[in-house]
């Protein structure tokens, strides 16, 4: 089967969705409003490409100046002197003033397409964006005339074999100011960046994409401190590998009630109940244990800064500080409310990428409906429990359950997106709190199905099983 050639963008997120990349050599229309971050799409097409895929590059402005320009990217770690001085890229600022434009039917972009000729040869470039394409035309009325020019312009940069960006500005319902460039270009990319809740949120929508098939969602992206990263919202089809591996809890009664060998590596574990029955102790001892095998994990927070979270810890006998200073455990914390739900998950995936962990805990989860509604909380942690699981990574969430709830059912209506699920109960008797815990499922394995009590004590949570014999088959 002939499939369409692609120029990978290098773009965290972005060739997943376009199956490869851009279609190579022809042009590809990046649109959106102002502060949409298209002009920081084009520049990471450029230098991915320049430092990463050894395609040179040609970045022509209308709007920016080149020291503007190169400041603006600096803060995204895009070093563009550098790769000027290497010869990588060219950049060629454009001045275009509309009132010089003379609407008649003699006009062309000749001298345009000599300048940029040269720009391509000086130094063998494969990639060229032009930002933007508005700037350019901003001029032009007559709409006769427009089209023309446009489509002398993509079929010059396709003649030339370039692999091209062009930027351009949204209309008024119309994906840009002219509503013609969607028409001449191969591909369109749609940015949009919205206020919901007073919390913003940037997508992106791959709008149309000649000859190939392509993502046809809205994906959530994010403008970091290394570009841009967007997040495939769709899941991958459920084809992850099942591990026949197991991990330890980090007690060795509980890994006695789950056949004696603990969890399923790269498992999800949900661990709920009510305030003050010791998820997070459960928590931490599965990461202590985790590290100890010399494994790397990832701690999000959503209630305890890292600092409270090691002090309460060492209240009961686990130290994690000498973890994260060997570097196997990374503790990030962050309030629910300060991003949108979409902007949680990319941030957690940037932060897996980054560190490479075989564990991973969300504490709690319950926190992330403050950042959006309870259906669109469980959509985030699917497409979490997704990336995970693809990853082989063993997950453990916590979720508190009110007192008045029913013990088996959670806030985020997420227990049956996962392999194991712990229950935590406290109750009153004799003037006195008593704990107990029971496993309620556990996919593929033989487990307990006694309610086994328990205290949260300076040497950590001490199981006390009642009878080793109370093993069930996981069978459903």
């Amino acid at each position: 089967m002939v499939t369409l050639p692609k120029a990978a963008t290098g773009i965290t997120g972005l060739d997943e969705i376009t199956g490869g990349g851009l279609p190579r050599g022809r042009a590809t229309l990046v649109c959106g409003a102002a502060g949409s971050g298209k002009t920081i799409l084009a520049t990471e097409f450029l230098v991915r490409g320049a430092s990463e895929l050894g395609e040179h590059g040609v970045f022509m402005t209308f709007e920016e100046s080149i020291e503007d320009l190169t400041a603006d990217v600096a803060s995204l770690g895009f070093d563009l002197p550098a790769l000027i001085a290497q010869k990588k890229i060219v950049i060629d600022y454009v001045r275009v003033n509309r009132h010089e434009i003379e609407e008649t039917g003699e006009y062309d972009l000749e001298g345009l397409f000599i300048r940029l000729d040269h720009a391509i040869k000086s130094v063998r470039a494969k990639r060229v964006v032009l930002d933007t394409i508005d700037a350019l035309f901003a001029g032009f009325s007559n709409l006769g005339i427009l089209r023309v020019e446009l489509t002398r312009l993509f079929r010059w940069l396709k003649d030339k074999g370039v692999t091209a960006v062009i930027t351009g500005e949204r209309g008024e319902g119309t994906l840009t100011r002219h509503g013609l460039e969607e028409y001449v270009s191969d591909a369109v990319i749609l940015l949009d960046h919205r206020v919901d809740d007073q919390v913003s949120t940037r997508r992106l929508r791959i709008v149309k994409y000649r000859g190939s098939s392509h993502g046809s969602d809205e994906y959530p992206f994010l403008i970091g401190r290394n570009g841009l990263s967007v997040l495939p919202i769709t899941s991958l089809g459920l084809q992850h590998e099942a591990s026949l591996d197991r991990v330890s809890t980090g007690l060795e009664a509980l890994d006695a009630m789950l056949g004696g060998k603990g969890f399923y590596r790269g498992s999800s574990i949900l661990i709920s109940g009510p305030a003050g029955t010791g998820k997070s102790s459960l928590a931490a001892h599965f990461v202590a244990a985790a590290c100890r095998r010399g494994e790397r994990c990832v701690y999000f927070l959503f209630e305890e800064s890292p600092g409270q979270c090691i002090r309460n810890m060492r209240s009961i006998g686990i130290d994690l500080a000498p973890w994260i200073k060997d570097g196997l455990l990374h503790v990030r914390a962050a309030r629910p409310a300060l991003l949108g739900l979409e902007q949680h998950l990319v941030a957690m995936h940037r932060e897996i990428e980054e560190v490479g962990p075989t564990v991973v805990v969300v504490d709690p989860i319950n926190d992330l409906t403050a950042a959006g509604a309870a259906n669109a909380v469980k959509a985030t942690l699917l497409r979490l429990v997704d990336h995970l699981k693809t990853r082989h990574i063993t997950a453990l969430f916590s979720s508190l359950t009110s007192g008045d709830a029913h013990e088996q059912t959670t806030d985020t209506n997420i227990s049956s997106l996962m392999d194991t699920w712990i229950l935590l109960r406290g109750f009153e008797k004799n003037g006195q709190r008593h704990r107990g815990l029971y496993v309620l499922k556990s996919r593929g394995m033989p487990h307990s199905d006694a309610i086994c009590p328990y205290r949260i004590t300076g040497h950590g949570v001490q199981l006390h099983p009642r009878s080793p014999r109370t093993l069930r088959s996981g069978a459903r």
